[in-house]
């Protein structure tokens, strides 16, 4: 792919990262930057779980071991793994639509994380095959830059915010993915998706922390895929 448009192409994705989608980052990160401060830990410690780890559940399991200074890491490290295994089936949902080359789809596995990847399957449906991946690059890119800004922000910033506040900054990002979801839930897919997550989300509470989300996750989805398939047979 030329450079030159490839790098033009990053342009709509950026603009596009810097509207809700970066309220919703800006606020998640910052509250998580906050948490890492007030459990003592400093803020390259914390510019590495956000950046590296990039999915806040994960991050906030590793942040759970570190601060309670026991259980070793190989524990923390599988329970942010554990938290973030939804990356693999998201990824596999969104690499037929980023277009470009095989090799080039490699740069946006480190991107991969709700908010890019739920207005990516948004987005890229609309586009032409060849501004699909410099688009999601631009978005992704901008979100991740936000995040690392946001997480400083917060960790110098902790003294100064309400602890109640900041735990309700942490759902802001979730709350932005569930509004998604609702745009389209007039479609079948998003629908049996919305309501097979409902139905899951319970099961998450039996579960241990590190592995509640992947549960429900599991269990939801694949109500949602039988149920599709039912309607599929039965249409």
């Amino acid at each position: 792919m030329p450079i030159a448009p490839f790098l033009s192409g990053l342009r709509p994705g950026v603009l596009a990262a810097l509207g809700a989608p970066a309220v919703a980052m800006v606020a998640t990160f910052l509250a998580f930057g906050a948490a890492v401060r007030d459990a003592g830990l400093p803020l390259p410690w914390a510019l590495g779980a956000a950046l590296l780890i990039y999915g806040m559940p994960g991050q906030l399991v590793l942040l759970q071991f570190a601060a309670g200074g026991g259980g070793g890491a190989a524990p923390a490290v599988l329970g942010a793994v554990a938290a973030n295994a939804r990356f693999l089936p998201m990824a596999v949902a969104l690499t037929p639509w980023l277009g470009g080359g095989r090799r080039a789809r490699f740069l946006a596995l480190p991107f991969i994380a709700i908010t890019p990847w739920a207005a990516a399957m948004q987005a890229l449906p609309g586009l032409a095959p060849d501004a699909r991946l410099p688009w999601f690059l631009g978005f992704a890119s901008a979100s991740w830059s936000l995040a690392g800004l946001a997480t400083a922000a917060g960790h110098a910033l902790m003294p100064l915010l309400d602890p109640a506040a900041l735990a309700a900054l942490l759902f802001a990002n979730p709350l932005y993915f569930a509004l998604l979801l609702a745009a389209g839930v007039g479609a079948p897919a998003s629908r049996r998706a919305v309501l097979a997550g409902a139905l899951a989300a319970p099961v998450g509470l039996l579960l241990p922390p590190a592995w509640a989300l992947l549960g429900a996750g599991l269990l939801g989805g694949t109500l949602a895929f039988l149920a599709g398939r039912h309607r599929g047979r039965g249409g």
